[in-house]
């Protein structure tokens, strides 16, 4: 039996290491994307969110991470990005809606997650827990546009 997914539905999925470098590689993977299926209107938002995903995956855990863009059948687009830490950050936790802190106006992070909360339509994370023989399973943090 053969299935076929419908033409306004994909996915990719890019692995990623522990690398300074991941953020610019998943930019491109998603602008090669988003191009290349015709999204060109959501590409800035897109591209800016899954790069602060992917650069807070980096600056917070030692191990790889994962990217995935879908294109669900309803012209969302939801990008999710793994790593290997279990912790959710508290922007991801509550639910849209609530109000959650601002970082202070010298600092030099703290407001990736905040952009997320504003520039998508949803988000959420989930912590996959430490893994089975002590080995991380990490989390998942997801938003749609």
């Amino acid at each position: 039996m053969v299935t076929v997914a419908p033409f306004d539905t994909w996915t990719y999925a890019l692995r990623l290491p522990h690398d300074p470098r991941a953020a610019r590689v998943a930019r491109m993977t998603v602008r090669a994307a988003l191009d290349g299926h015709g999204r060109g209107e959501a590409l800035d938002v897109v591209e800016l969110l899954a790069s602060e995903l992917v650069t807070n995956a980096y600056r917070h855990t030692r191990g790889p991470a994962s990217l995935r863009l879908t294109a669900l059948g309803d012209g969302r687009l939801r990008v999710g990005v793994w790593d290997s830490s279990p912790h959710v950050p508290a922007a991801f936790d509550q639910p849209p809606g609530v109000r959650v802190p601002t970082a202070p106006a010298g600092a030099e992070g703290g407001r990736g997650l905040l952009l997320v909360r504003e520039c998508a339509s949803s988000w959420g994370g989930w912590s996959l827990g430490s893994g089975p023989l002590g080995r991380g399973a990490g989390k998942l943090l997801w938003f749609e546009v």
